[in-house]
């Protein structure tokens, strides 16, 4: 069996196949021109699935650029061993675009920002890091898209924006709240966990997961039943990321202690 159809076949067991196969294509591909091919914009997910494919073939190395440091969307570059030394001339096609209002009748958020440009008709893979920066905020977006956005988005809501082409170097370091919390669960099920980070009943928790508002590892969550894990990450549609930190054991009464990250 081929390493293609030894990745295929693990990834199709979770519904990604299409993405391991297109991923796959820009791989081969760049082995078989011996310079590079680079991806559409992936989550923390999809970024998974290109380093696997990489681990697969020798010659293969993956390079990643989001527009700044700490980037979570991202494209990654599949590079042929033999471009390695002009890696430094990797285009990645992106483009940084500065959208600004005025706070004193606005007060703009990341998801309002994301359903202002998805209604565009912009698809998220196209869309990279939303970073919020006060009465302003920086995309990162495909460069193919990027004019498009900086002509039509006049509108966040109804608050007036304007919309400009900016330089990688404005991006603002990216500064996120974090919040630890302690907490003791029955189950190590998702519902229960994701319940007690964001501090919901466990039964709306199901309902929201039931209605696909809830990713794990940034992938749809299956069930609220899902079991989960040390170093999972639970987001959740305009509610931030939750990390489990830390599962020490049981108390007495059987109940899970945990510990969990919150970023807001």
């Amino acid at each position: 069996m081929s390493e293609r159809d030894k990745i295929l076949r693990y990834y199709r067991s979770s519904g990604d196949a299409e993405l391991a196969a297109k991923l796959l294509d820009l791989a081969e591909a760049a082995l078989k021109n011996r310079k590079y091919k680079v991806s559409e914009i992936l989550d923390p997910y999809g970024q998974s699935i290109a380093e696997t494919i990489t681990a697969h073939y020798e010659r293969l190395t993956m390079e990643a650029w989001g527009g700044y440091a700490g980037a979570e969307r991202v494209k990654v570059a599949f590079v042929d061993s033999d471009f390695l030394d002009y890696a430094s001339s990797l285009d990645f096609a992106l483009a940084v675009i500065v959208i600004k209002w005025d706070s004193r009748y606005s007060r703009l958020t990341h998801r309002d920002v994301l359903g202002a440009l998805t209604g565009l008709g912009i698809k998220r893979e196209v869309l990279g890091d939303i970073i919020m920066a006060g009465e302003e905020c920086y995309v990162v977006a495909d460069d193919s898209m990027a004019a498009y956005i900086v002509q039509n988005l006049a509108e966040i809501g109804q608050a007036s924006v304007s919309a400009a082409f900016a330089s990688f170097d404005d991006i603002p370091a990216k500064e996120e709240k974090v919040k630890e919390i302690r907490a003791t669960v029955a189950s190590l099920r998702l519902d229960a966990i994701a319940a007690a980070g964001y501090g919901m009943s466990r039964t709306r928790m199901a309902d929201d997961i039931v209605a696909a508002k809830v990713k794990i590892n940034w992938q749809e969550a299956k069930s609220p039943s899902q079991a989960v894990k040390v170093g999972d990450v639970i987001s959740m549609r305009g509610r931030g990321r939750v990390e489990v930190v830390e599962i020490p054991g049981q108390t007495k009464k059987g109940r899970y202690s945990i510990l969990l990250r919150r970023f807001i």
